[in-house]
């Protein structure tokens, strides 16, 4: 065995392996505190009971969420130090910086003023506890920009000079506003409010078809009103992300068309340099020889991808692997990643992600409530909504059940678009931990050893496995519930707090969830 190459791959699997994992939580709780901060402005605003319950409802979800992000976020950071410690010293200079950030800024806003929120539902005036949680909003945005600079310098170093073997930052405002980073922010961002906004339409969807099935009498119509509002919330956040996420998509393409054109190039299975350059719905081939064997293509489509228009040319992956060949010399073996996972880790992104969009928009036509649809159809905000196709048509009993079905299982398919997505990005650059710069190879500790890396891996993988279950079993027994019968607050307490001898003055500091 070459113990060079199973070192690297051991780390790699670990880094996989605990970085998807945490990738799970990230967008959820980006997009959830948002939306949740928006349900809980609505309420403030109107004093509408169902805005209330749909703010504590997808409340606990969101803090299951962030917590389980927060611990397998900090485990994540021990195998850095572990298996990555070349790459460590190497970038140390370049990462300290917007990390330094995250924690400061980002991660106080939220560890802050979460707390506030939890606990002061009944104590701090309802505008600044509303304040609370959209800090906590911003500080969770803030938190994924940084650690999305941090890792667009390792797709697109800029703003730095070598010295003594290392990278050291000469311009930190590159790296924060390069075009790699906003163009990544913008799309992870939007990825993240499809995945909230699906999120929100398969529980409401599961909510509302068991209150469909319950007696009319044993429905609560608050509780409704609260499951349809939030369904309602949810196509539309699915609908405005998932164009968002095609748009920032399309342009992110084209920046990495540009900075990494064999992650590209790899993605469409594209072998040789073409002009006009098709776009690959299928292919299969062999990847030794270098050809596609079989494939079904667009004409002209990747040329408009990477450029603009349809015919410019687009590098394909031996001129790319030859050039780079040319410009690194030996630094690795070869220049291309594996092809077959980036090639469909790249669809299943887009295909799982565009699914959800595609349901948002069925789902905004067929829940419609006025427009275009007969007096006798017309559903009141506190019941459960109907699957209306045309004006006066409403979806037969089989199209019915399975747009019920669609609507529930949405929920996971931007999570798995998400994690594609994400080892599209980090497989499409091999084999350059920091592109031109650093390959993976060259990354990993050299002083630890198999037999450490693999205990390493076994516990993390156990732990995370632990966690997951957790996670699962919270998020099932919460989202089963259904909003609680909780009153909203009563009154609007100032800062001084209650006075002194009246009966609230002795009221415990009570935890709200």
């Amino acid at each position: 065995m070459d113990l060079a190459l199973a070192h690297e791959t051991m780390a790699r699997w670990q880094f996989g392996i605990t970085t998807v994992y945490h990738f799970l939580f990230v967008p959820l709780t980006i997009s959830l505190t948002a939306l949740v901060a928006g349900l809980q402005t609505a309420w403030v605003r109107t004093g509408r009971e169902k805005y209330f319950r749909a703010t504590k409802f997808w409340g606990k979800l969101m803090l299951i969420n962030l917590a389980m992000g927060v611990v397998t976020g900090i485990v994540q950071e021990f195998q850095f130090g572990m298996s990555w410690s070349s790459y460590s010293r190497f970038v140390g200079d370049i990462f300290g910086a917007p990390l330094a950030f995250e924690a400061l800024i980002a991660f106080f806003f939220e560890s802050t003023f979460i707390g506030l929120w939890i606990f002061g539902w009944d104590r701090l005036p309802k505008k600044l506890h509303l304040l609370s949680i959209w800090m906590v909003a911003i500080g969770s945005t803030l938190s994924a920009y940084f650690i999305l600079a941090a890792n667009s310098w390792m797709q697109h170093p800029v703003g730095y000079e070598l010295a003594n073997g290392r990278a050291q930052l000469t311009d930190f405002p590159k790296v924060l506003f390069q075009n790699t980073t906003l163009v990544v922010v913008f799309h992870t961002i939007t990825s993240a409010f499809l995945t909230g906004g699906a999120f929100m339409i398969g529980i409401s969807a599961y909510q509302l078809r068991k209150a469909s099935r319950a007696a009319k009498a044993d429905r609560n119509p608050v509780k409704v009103a609260a499951m349809s509002t939030s369904l309602r919330l949810g196509l539309i956040t699915c609908l405005i992300a998932g164009l968002g996420t095609a748009v920032s998509g399309d342009a992110l393409g084209k920046v990495m068309f540009e900075q990494q054109p064999m992650k590209m190039a790899a993605a469409e299975a594209l072998w040789d340099t073409d002009s006009p350059a098709p776009f690959s719905i299928f292919a299969y081939g062999d990847v030794a020889k270098g050809h596609n064997t079989v494939e079904v293509t667009i004409p002209g489509l990747l040329s408009f991808l990477a450029k603009g228009d349809f015919s410019s040319p687009v590098p394909g992956i031996n001129d790319t692997n030859a050039a780079e060949k040319a410009k690194y010399g030996d630094k690795a073996p070869d220049y291309k990643p594996n092809i077959p996972t980036t090639f469909w880790a790249f669809r299943w992104m887009i295909g799982f992600g565009m699914t959800s969009f595609v349901i948002a928009l069925a789902g905004l036509w067929l829940t419609r409530r006025r427009f275009w649809l007969a007096p006798e159809f017309r559903r009141a905000g506190d019941e459960v909504p109907r699957f209306m196709l045309t004006k006066n048509r409403e979806l037969g009993p089989f199209l019915n059940k399975w747009a019920w079905r669609a609507a529930i299982w949405t929920l996971l398919f931007p999570v798995i678009a998400c994690s594609w997505g994400w080892i599209f990005t980090e497989m499409g650059r091999q084999p350059w931990a920091v592109y031109g710069l650093m390959t993976t190879a060259d990354a990993v500790s050299p002083g630890v050893t198999i037999a450490e890396q693999w205990t390493s891996l076994v516990v993390l993988t156990l732990l995370y496995g632990i966690l997951a279950v957790v996670e699962v079993k919270l998020m099932v027994k919460y989202a089963k519930a259904g909003p609680t019968d909780e009153e909203p607050p009563r009154g609007n307490p100032t800062l001084g707090g209650p006075p002194p001898g009246s009966e609230d003055a002795d009221k415990p500091f009570a935890f709200a969830y």
